[in-house]
C-alpha cells in the first residue's frame, strides 16, 4: 500500500489519532498537511515527522471558523494543485451538560467542533479533491452517535450523528466525481481524549476494556491503519460506509 505524492489534509493532528494518522500516511510517502490550534506544538510535530523521512506542514486553525478554514484549505490546494485526501480529525467531546441545564452556547460550541467543522472542510476542499488521484474525504465519528452517549454527552452524540448522515450525503453528492466519503467510529481509544478519568480514576478507565470483546482498550495506531487503508487505491470501492473501530465494544458483551 503506497501513498507516494498524495497531498493528505488531517484536521486536529497534533497530537493522539491525528498525528498517528498522519505517521502512517507520511511513512507510505503522502505529504501531509498537519493542522492544530498551538502553532508551537504544530512546528515541533513537523520537526518530528520530518526526522522520520516524512513530509510535512503545519496550518493553524480553528476548524470552527469558516473563514479560516476556507482559507487554508484553499491555499494548500493552491500550493499543491489538488488534495488526495482530507481526514476531518478534529472534534471533541466540548464539556458536559445535561439537557435542562444546557446552554444556547455549548449546544452551538458542540455541534460546530463536530459538525459544522466537517461541513467547512469539506466544502472547501471539494474542488481540489476532484484533481486528486482516488480522491476520498474520511470522517470521524463515534460509538456515541448510535447510543446517543453517557450522561451530559447527549450534545456530542447528535452531533457526532450528524457526521454519520453528512458522511453518506456527500458520498452520494461526490459519486459522480470519483470522490469517495466514508467514516471511521473508533471504541475507547487509549488517547488524552479520555484524560480527565484516566488522571483521576485510572482504575475506572483501565476496566472499560471488561466490556470490549477482544480484551483490551485500543491504541492509535488500530485507528490510523484503517484511515490508511481507506486513504489507498486499496479502498478504491469503497464509499458510504462507517467502520467501526472498538475491538466489538459497540455489540457489548
Amino acid at each position: 500500500m503506497k501513498l507516494e505524492g498524495k497531498v493528505v489534509i488531517i484536521t486536529g493532528s497534533t497530537d493522539g489519532i491525528g498525528l498517528e494518522v498522519a505517521k502512517h500516511v507520511g511513512k507510505q510517502g503522502a505529504v501531509v498537511l498537519l493542522n492544530g490550534l498551538e502553532d508551537e506544538k504544530g512546528a515541533s510535530r513537523v520537526k518530528e515527522l520530518t526526522e522520520m523521512g516524512i513530509k510535512a506542514e503545519y496550518y493553524g486553525f480553528d476548524v470552527t471558523n469558516e473563514e479560516l478554514v476556507t482559507k487554508n484549505i484553499k491555499a494548500i490546494g493552491e500550493k499543491y494543485g489538488k488534495i488526495d485526501a482530507l481526514i476531518n480529525n478534529a472534534g471533541g467531546l466540548g464539556g458536559r451538560s445535561r439537557f435542562e441545564e444546557m446552554t444556547t452556547d455549548f449546544y452551538r460550541k458542540v455541534m460546530a467542533l463536530n459538525l459544522d467543522s466537517v461541513f467547512f472542510a469539506s466544502r472547501a476542499a471539494i474542488p481540489y479533491l476532484k484533481k486528486g488521484e482516488h480522491p476520498t474525504i474520511i470522517n470521524f465519528t463515534s460509538n456515541a452517535a448510535w447510543n446517543a452517549g453517557g450522561p451530559g454527552a447527549g450534545m456530542y452524540g447528535t452531533s457526532k450523528a450528524g457526521v454519520h448522515t453528512i458522511t453518506r450525503a456527500l458520498a452520494k453528492d461526490l459519486a459522480e466525481y470519483g470522490i469517495r466519503v466514508n467514516a471511521v467510529s473508533p471504541g475507547t481509544i487509549d488517547t488524552n481524549f479520555h484524560i480527565g478519568i484516566k488522571s483521576t480514576k485510572p482504575e475506572v478507565f483501565q476496566s472499560w476494556a471488561k466490556n470490549i470483546m477482544l480484551g483490551r482498550l485500543g491504541q492509535p495506531e488500530d485507528v490510523a491503519g484503517v484511515v490508511a487503508f481507506l486513504v489507498s487505491k486499496d479502498a478504491a470501492f469503497i464509499t458510504a460506509e462507517t467502520i467501526q473501530i472498538g475491538g466489538g465494544q459497540a455489540l457489548g458483551i
